[in-house]
Parts: C-alpha cells; sequence; structure tokens
C-alpha cells in the first residue's frame, strides 16, 4: 500500500511501551490515516471516530467492544470499529502491520 502527496508526521504515536508504533498522514482531500506495528501481546484501543483497520502485513485477532466472538484477520484483511466504541487486538507472535482509516 503506498500514499502520495501526504503530509507525514515524523513524531510516533507509541503505546504499552513500545509494543504498538504509529505514524500519521494527512492526505490531499484533508483526510487522515495512520499505519504503523503491532508487537506480541494483547491490547485494547478506544475510538472516538468510526475506523477502519487493514492488516497488510502479519496476523491478529480482534474482539469489538460489545461482542463475544473473536474474528482472525491476515494480510489484505479488514474491520471496522464504530464510533465511540473499542476493540481488543490480540497478535500471537510475528509483527502484525496495519493502516487505520477515519470514517466519516
Amino acid at each position: 500500500m503506498e500514499f502520495s502527496n501526504v503530509t507525514a508526521k515524523a513524531k510516533a504515536n507509541i503505546y504499552f511501551d513500545g509494543k504498538v508504533v504509529s505514524h500519521g498522514i494527512t492526505l490531499e482531500d484533508g483526510s487522515t490515516k495512520t499505519f504503523g506495528l503491532i508487537y506480541p501481546g494483547e491490547y485494547h484501543f478506544g475510538t472516538a471516530a468510526a475506523e477502519r483497520m487493514e492488516i497488510t502485513d502479519g496476523e491478529c485477532s480482534v474482539t469489538l467492544d460489545g461482542e463475544e466472538s473473536i474474528s482472525r484477520y491476515a494480510a489484505d484483511q479488514h474491520f471496522d470499529v464504530p464510533a465511540n466504541s473499542g476493540f481488543t487486538i490480540v497478535v500471537a507472535g510475528g509483527i502484525c502491520q496495519y493502516v487505520c482509516s477515519y470514517l466519516q
């Protein structure tokens, strides 16, 4: 996945003692995305805006807030998270890479 004509933020967003790291970009149309990597572990994220998480490499398991089912995702798959919600993501091994798009 490649993005052209963007403004990139050099300072990383670092979560969970460096086990989740992302960088942000702003596209020409004003929309924003983050992309990064997740090391093995279990992490919970809250969402203000609705978002789409696209897995670009590796694998993960996800449970959306309010749901009991666990879904597995690998490269070229995605999941959507409602606004004002959250999700728990588990990476069992290796590194999971992602692109997060904020949905309108």
